[in-house]
This record gives structure tokens, sequence and C-alpha cells, in this order.
């Protein structure tokens, strides 16, 4: 590549992160007006800790303070957000992204795992993984999920193929420490959560004043400030969840890694988590890639950039590669209704169906790849078909666990 060339792309990729950075501000600063406070001081927060200034988190950290006993006065508190979003502003937009959103971190060539004992074997996966994207893992249990994070954290070593590591590192230890693999089940700590986030700071170089300011904005960061002098048999499932992200984030990995996030969470807390998975992921100044694996398929269909089926080892989905799945494709819709099996066989019979199941007392009826939604719909409403609940789950790894 010659000069004028790579002058090119480093304006080209600048331009693309202030506009990025633009769009975010954009719709953060309509937070104001829809009065969304809690999820408005967490993106403020998001953008404090872009900033890497002592004197915004000073400032924002008196902003949070002040708005937890100042929140019923709602025209003082947004012109206090709108001063201290306006002042993030004029800080970030002259800042430079020292990782391009979309920028490869990790590129995973014809990986497998094999055990000497076991008839099981992981792979062959391909893929590259992005920084911003969200890679969702399922499958049922033993399937390979927990093998493949393991082994892109390097905790275990894959039997044929490789893994390329694109993000810059000094040795093994500097490549680990940004390789955060956070099991379902996390050992117990001691002390109180905040002292063990004081301490995990200041082994990754933050200290004095910029480790407290850092741990209280990632503390508030992650709602866990009345939980701030709890020990760990104290906090629930999901609060210890919380902590290690917490404790993930003050690392400043390139590539976060968890296992079953979502378990132990209520469907509320469960967005709450994927959204801000999806916030600190795709930040215009320190992105980072995830993979999470998760049962909670249709959460993380929502939240992923795609998702990897694992099938006894095997992926199915790859959005980079469809090759990988070598299924015919068809319309497969997934509904409730009070009518029976044979009804509703008869009533669908015009569009072709090829099978009904019921699985749990849902039906997923598959049809000819041609019939679409609508097809679908205007049979159910000119035959007045009951219907409570219905999905098209064509395009969803939701089919590959049907029989």
């Amino acid at each position: 590549m010659d000069i004028f060339a790579f002058s090119s792309n480093i304006i080209k990729h600048k331009l693309m992160n202030k506009e990025n950075f633009q769009a975010q501000f954009d719709k953060v600063k309509k937070l104001i007006d829809y009065e969304d406070f809690t999820l408005l001081s967490k993106r403020i927060i998001d953008f404090t800790l872009d900033t890497g200034n002592l004197k915004f988190y000073r400032q924002t950290i008196e902003y949070i303070n002040w708005l937890e006993d100042n929140q019923t006065k709602i025209e003082e508190v947004k012109k206090r957000s709108s001063d201290l979003l306006d002042n993030l502003y004029k800080e970030l937009i002259i800042k430079d992204s020292s990782l391009n959103k979309d920028s490869d971190l990790i590129s995973i060539n014809n990986l497998t795992k094999s055990y000497k004992k076991s008839a099981f074997t992981l792979g062959p996966i391909s893929i590259n993984i992005a920084a911003g994207q969200i890679i969702g893992l399922v499958g049922e249990n033993g399937n390979g999920k927990t093998t493949l994070l393991r082994t892109l954290c390097k905790e275990l070593c894959p039997s044929s193929g490789s893994v390329d590591y694109k993000f810059p590192y000094s040795d093994n230890y500097d490549l680990r420490s940004k390789l955060i693999y956070i099991p379902q089940r996390t050992p117990s700590w001691q002390g109180s959560l905040l002292s063990n986030l004081r301490f995990t700071a200041s082994t990754y170089g933050i200290t004095g004043e910029e480790n407290i300011l850092t741990v209280d904005l990632i503390i508030d960061r992650m709602g866990l400030r009345k939980y701030r002098n709890y020990k760990w048999k104290d906090l629930s499932s999901g609060y210890k969840m919380r902590f290690e992200l917490a404790r993930a984030l003050l690392r400043r990995p390139q590539l976060l890694l968890i296992d079953e996030p979502l378990a132990n969470l209520d469907i509320l807390a469960q967005q709450i988590v994927l959204d801000d998975f999806r916030d600190i992921a795709r930040s215009t100044f320190r992105p980072l890639g995830i993979v999470l694996s998760s049962q909670q398929l249709y959460e993380v269909e929502k939240t992923s950039d795609y998702v990897i089926f694992l099938k006894n080892g095997a992926p199915k989905n790859l959005g980079q590669n469809n090759n990988n799945c070598d299924e015919i494709v068809k319309f497969i819709i997934e509904f409730e209704s009070e009518w029976d099996q044979d009804q509703l066989l008869k009533t669908f019979l015009p569009l072709g169906i090829e099978s009904l199941q019921v699985n749990g007392g849902t039906y997923v009826a598959c049809f000819p790849q041609d019939i679409t939604l609508n097809h679908f719909l205007k049979i159910v409403l000119e035959q007045k078909v009951p219907l409570t609940y219905f999905r098209n789950i064509s395009n969803s790894t939701r089919r590959f666990f049907l029989s």
C-alpha cells in the first residue's frame, strides 16, 4: 500500500469514528427529552470513561451524586445533564480512536478441539470477530459452547487449526489480560465488592485518584452503587455477574468471553444486561468484541450481530459463512393456538404445509421457501384462526432445536 492510500485510509477511519460518535451522542441527548435519567447516566459514564480525563471523571461523579438526591427536579436535571453532555462532546469530538470499530480482533481458522478419552470434537470452526461485534453461542448443553470460549481465551489449546489475535500485545501475559473469560460459576472472593474492584484496578496500573474515580464510575455504570460494601455471600447470582463484568471492564479488554451471563436473571434484568453489552461493545473510542453463550435464544438473537448454533460440536448458521449450513431454506413459523393439530393442518393445506410439530404446547409449522409471513397471516385472518402468539423463525437458530 502506498503512502497516499495509507493516509486516505486513516482519514476515512477518523471520519467514520466521528460519524459514529455523533450518532451516539445525538441518541443519548434525546434521552433528556424522554426523561430516562437512569439510562442517561449510564451513557454519560460511558462518554466520561472515553475521555480518559480525570477532570471529567470528577464532574460526572459529582453529577451522579447530585442526581441521586434531586431526580424530582426535572428541569434542573435536564439542564445539568445537557451541560455535562455538551462538555463531554467538546472533549470527545476532537479525540482519535485508538482502535477502529469493525477492525478484526481475532481470526479463527479451521479450529478443532478434541479429547483423547472422548468421542466429542469441537469444530472445525472458521470465523472472524471484530471490535464492536457481539456473537451469540447457542446450543444444547454438552455441545461445545464452553469449550469454544475456553479455547479462545487460551485456557485450552486447539487440537488443530489456528487462532490469530489481531490486536497489539507485548507478551503472553499481556495477551491473556486482554482476553477475559467469565465462567458461569465464578469463584468466591473475600472482602467487600468495592475493595475487590479497587484491588483489581491497581493490579492493572490504575492507582491513586484515578483508581478511586474509575472504580466509582464503573460501580455506578453497572448499577452496583448500593452494593459497594457487600461481600460475596451477600450478593445474588445476578449481581455477582455484574461484579464480574465491572472487574472485567477495569482490565480494559479487547475480547470479552462470557458463559451464560443471563442465567439466574429475570427477563427485565436480562434485557438491561444485554443493552449494557451492546453499548459497551460499540463504544466509538473503546470498542471490544463480545462472545456470549446462553440458553435465552431469542434475547441473544436480538442483541447479537450473528449467532453460532453448535450441534455435537459442529457449527451451523455462521453469520459470516452460510456454507456451514447446508439445509434447504424453508418458511418456518412458531405459534400457539387453541385449535388441534388436525384442524390446523387442514387449514394451512393451501399453503403446502410440509410439517406441523408440537413442542411444549407450541406449534412449529414448516412451509415451502416461497411462502411468506403475509401468506400465513392471510390464511389466519380468512379462516379466523385463534392465535395467542406467533413468530417467524425461518432465520432463527430456534429451527435447529427442532427434531
